[in-house]
């Protein structure tokens, strides 16, 4: 397979080659959002050269018909654009990913690590702890599906007869609607029900295989052997980085597993409960032990399956331990089929009643997450110790706490779930128990810690008005003997105040993720220790707390149901709207770069598709042709720009320059991600390319300086460029210019300017006489 993509990529390089050894080629990577190849070239006619309609490589259609200038013998550099908004906003169906929100943003947290120095045992046991955490949220959500599915409506609703004769469809499973029927028996009504949550597991299981071979199966060209194993600036620029074939189907089939060894839990719990009382049938209730046994031995081995080694980055691991990825999800398959039939055996005596143990399994559940939370910041706190890194966002803790905002997405949504089916199946007549203590609970802190983060913006808000304010004299000196307007300039210093709150970010993730750490705590342990609502709880309380524990309980529930019924519409109207569907692919954009290491069920990782294409192409281009390259990526484009360099061998890197505007580099990757993008790392990439420049603007909210050292060599950032061009009305500009903050980067002509310095250096015909990289 790698022979004939080299082959294939080879043969297209010759199309569009082959070439002298004055050939140059401009390659050029969009940002997040997508673009069409018509305005990237600026040209309305693109023809197709490689790739296929997920992702491609495009020239201008003039080009390729020219047969000297599609081989790019006439000295003049050929513009190329790799589109690849396809990958991740395409079709309506991947609207859909919404539902996978908590899986994408525990994966971020494993690749958040501090950079460490000598601790390969603690980096392990980081990304151990991290995918540990990934299998509660699938064991979680699958919880919640089945409380929906056999609690909510099978157990409670069907059993209540004035709930069930107000929904015709859940009759025939009432023993007084249906006058006795065979579905009637408790057990079989939760047997049945436990098919609702089986077609979730088994339609993430067929999502994470079906966008693997879509996205992420494709290989990865291997460079040349480094000298030493571990001189990796780094793991971007090991061969098998971008391959983790192994990992992601051992993680499918441990987390497919414990998926249904979920649900094959809660639909036995009544029944062994029911045969263990006094008087129970013996032969059930020793079947009913064996099955418990063979359970929890099967969930044992899935997760020590997740606790196997991670990643083989050092080399392409091709491996898949066939096996035990086959053997283990089957085997959890033929236990949950055993389970119904054991759940719906006949017990005439077994009557539902009240709500099943809901409580006890998504308390265990919050406590292993917060315990798993916790040992990780411990962990990451060692890792930053021994490599301090100033710029790095919570000193290092921004995996913990990202890790615990994924666990508090994962209970928002299951808690809304929850809330709003017993909601829709109860009315207003309270004729059921509803949903567990503890969701209940969970929903109460959520008007709390909503007031924390108001409280927070505010704050914010506050320092963004001063900081506007002393923006103004900056303005002003930007715009030496031009006529300025008042208006005008705070209107610029305004736009640059809000930009620079990117920079606070990790202040307001760190206070989401403590106070949600520290009111998850006080919701579990006010339901275990009351075992009732928080309004019920405070009954006998000063009438100021029982006030304020009603209005949050109320608040919250109402806040989390509108939560979930947004969250649901958003997903719909996305699935119908291009626009909004955009939108959405602009979270997946930055959401999914990095490979599912922790999380198997999360969003695809385009990454894993893009740069395999860039680096097979720039390589087959300048092996065939023997020019020089410019690379150019705008946004998450720079991103993808670099992880490809970083694949190439030494020698094939020597040939590529990088011109890299609005990207986010070091201002969010290397301050979040600094084990990968790290100052080391963003240094080497510096010293290993033929040159390097980097282009932003103080009104950018997501772009910034690399803040590479020179270290003798040219600078890589420019100086700010100016936004807006022209601060009034000018000879140059007789109509107002617009802020352009992150976008039309091409628009300025410093843009022009570095492009045909970094191409004039590619004109290897006189190599001793290249102009610098910059003045």
């Amino acid at each position: 397979m790698e022979n004939a993509q080299e082959r294939a990529l080879t043969e297209t390089a010759a199309a569009t080659g082959p070439a002298g050894p004055g050939a140059a080629l401009e390659l050029l990577v969009h940002g997040v959002g997508g673009t069409t190849p018509e305005r990237m070239l600026d040209d309305p006619r693109t023809t197709r050269v490689a790739g296929d309609d997920t992702a491609a490589v495009f020239r201008r259609t003039a080009d390729v018909e020219d047969a000297a200038r599609n081989a790019g013998t006439d000295g003049r550099p050929v513009p190329e654009a790799y589109v690849w908004c396809n990958l991740t906003s395409g079709n309506g169906a991947r609207a859909l990913w919404l539902l996978l929100l908590p899986f994408m943003v525990v994966n971020l947290a494993h690749w958040m690590r501090p950079a460490a120095e000598g601790r390969p045992r603690a980096i392990r046991f980081h990304g151990l702890l991290v995918r540990l955490t990934g299998l509660t949220l699938t064991v979680l959500l699958t919880a919640a599906a089945c409380e929906v599915a056999l609690d909510l409506a099978a157990w409670q609703c069907a059993g209540t007869s004035a709930c069930a004769e107000r929904h015709s469809w859940i009759g025939f499973l009432s023993p007084t609607v249906s006058d006795g029927g065979w579905w009637s028996l408790p057990g079989r009504r939760l047997a049945l029900a436990a098919l609702l949550p089986t077609a979730l597991v088994g339609l993430l299981w067929y999502l994470s295989l079906r966008t693997w071979n879509a996205y992420e199966s494709q290989l990865p060209l291997t460079p040349a052997p480094r000298t030493a194993e571990d001189d990796a600036p780094t793991a971007l620029a090991r061969p098998g980085f971008w391959y983790g074939r192994r990992l992601g189907a051992r993680l499918r089939a441990a987390h497919t597993a414990a998926g249904l060894l979920t649900v094959a839990s809660a639909t036995i719990g009544p029944a062994v409960e029911h045969d263990r009382a006094p008087g129970g049938p013996a032969a059930l209730d020793a079947a009913g032990l064996l099955l418990t046994a063979a359970l929890l031995g099967v969930a044992i081995v899935a997760v020590a399956v997740v606790c196997l080694r991670g990643r083989s980055e050092r080399r392409l691991d091709q491996q898949t331990d066939e096996s035990l990825v086959r053997r283990l999800p089957l085997v959890a398959l033929v236990l949950l089929a055993l389970a119904l039939v054991y759940a719906g055996w006949e017990r005439p005596a077994w009557e539902s009643s009240g709500r099943l143990p809901g409580d006890a399994a998504f308390g265990g559940i919050n406590l292993v997450q917060g315990v798993l939370v916790i040992a990780l910041a411990v962990v990451a706190h060692l890792l930053h110790r021994s490599r301090p890194d100033a710029r790095a966002a919570l000193k290092g803790l921004g995996g913990p706490a990202v890790a615990m905002l994924a666990c508090a997405l994962g209970g928002v949504m299951s808690g809304g779930v929850s809330q709003r089916v017993a909601d829709w199946l109860d009315g207003t007549h309270a004729v059921i128990p509803g949903p567990p203590v503890l969701l209940t609970w969970q929903a109460s802190v959520i008007p709390p810690l909503l007031l924390v983060v108001l409280v927070l913006c505010g704050v914010l808000a506050r320092r963004a008005v001063r900081l506007a304010r002393t923006e103004r004299e900056a303005v002003a000196l930007d715009y030496p003997g031009e006529h300025q307007e008042p208006d005008r300039t705070r209107r610029i210093a305004r736009v640059r105040a809000l930009a620079s709150l990117t920079d606070r970010g990790p202040l307001l993730v760190a206070v989401v993720s403590a106070s949600t750490l520290l009111l998850g705590a006080g919701a579990l342990v006010g339901a275990l220790v009351t075992g009732q609502t928080p309004s019920r709880a405070t009954r006998d309380a000063y009438g100021f707390v029982q006030g304020a524990a009603e209005t949050a309980q109320a608040l919250g529930s109402w806040l989390i149901g509108l939560g979930f019924i947004l969250f649901v519409t958003w997903g719909r109207r996305a699935y119908k709207d291009a626009s909004a569907r955009r939108t959405i692919g602009i979270l997946w954009d930055v959401g999914t770069f990095w490979p599912r290491a922790a999380h198997p069920f999360a969003p695809p990782c385009y990454a894993e598709r893009a740069v395999p294409d860039l680096t097979w192409r720039i390589d087959t281009w300048t092996r065939t042709t023997g020019g020089r390259l410019v690379l150019s990526g705008h946004s998450q484009g720079s991103v993808l720009a670099a992880a490809t360099a970083w694949q190439l061998s030494p020698a094939t890197r020597k040939r590529v320059a990088l011109l890299t505007y609005g990207s986010p580099l070091e201002r969010l990757y290397g301050r979040w991600f600094p084990a990968h993008f790290g100052p080391a790392a963003l240094s080497a990439l510096h010293r290993e390319v033929d040159c390097w420049r980097n282009l932003y603007r103080l009104t950018d909210p997501i772009g910034g300086p690399v803040r590479v050292p020179a270290d003798g060599g040219p600078e890589v950032d420019r100086a700010p460029l100016k936004d807006p061009l022209a601060h009034g009305r000018t000879d140059d500009h007789p109509l107002p210019a617009p802020v352009l903050g992150h976008s039309d980067y091409q628009a300025d002509p410093a843009f022009a300017e570095e492009r045909e310095r970094l191409l004039a250096r590619l004109r290897t015909d006189l190599p001793g006489q290249r102009p610098p990289c910059a003045p």
